[in-house]
């Protein structure tokens, strides 16, 4: 199988050409239905399926779900960095040392799917509140540079697919 294919399932992310009210309420509903999405891809699986990496030299299932907590949570206090400060300089995260930290390895995926679900409730229900003016606040990102908060919300859209395809092509492709 192509690896390109097994790393990005859905396609690498392209920042959106045309971000409008329409296609906000869509990204916003994307991150809205994920947690339920993520909880239905992981039901029933074993501890084994669990450990099985969704690539060679990729995450387990577990710490793909455990990634998506620390990452979407990283990402919903950059969201409030930026409806309170002044194109605040954000502090990144190495993703993939995180996800070798033993939370990441050992944790049961309730704990995070909880999170996930909690997370997106609070998240989702602020991004609905935000005026046109507050979604084109910007924080920096000192690897990516500025961001606002309109394609951000496009980003993790597309982030959280795309792990969720990271899950469900792998039970497709092993007949789980």
């Amino acid at each position: 199988m192509d690896i390109e294919k097994l790393k990005y399932p859905i396609g690498r992310y392209q920042v959106e050409d045309n971000i409008n009210k329409t296609s906000i309420k869509n990204w916003i509903k994307e991150i809205e239905m994920l947690p339920e999405k993520l909880s239905e891809a992981v039901k029933g699986l074993s501890l084994n399926q669990l450990q099985t990496p969704y690539r060679p030299e990729g995450w387990t299932v577990q710490q793909v779900v455990h990634h998506i907590a620390d990452s979407h949570m990283n990402s919903y206090i950059r969201f409030k960095l930026a409806l309170t400060e002044d194109k605040p300089m954000i502090k990144p995260y190495d993703e993939k040392l995180w996800a070798e930290l033993p939370d990441s390895k050992v944790v049961e995926i309730n704990i995070s799917l909880d999170l996930i679900k909690s997370l997106h409730k609070r998240w989702t229900d602020l991004l609905k509140q935000l005026s046109e003016k507050e979604l084109n606040r910007e924080f920096l990102h000192p690897e990516s540079g500025m961001k606002k908060l309109n394609e951000t919300i496009c980003h993790y859209a597309w982030h959280g697919n795309h792990h969720l395809a990271h899950i469900t092509s792998l039970k497709e492709r092993i007949n789980w």
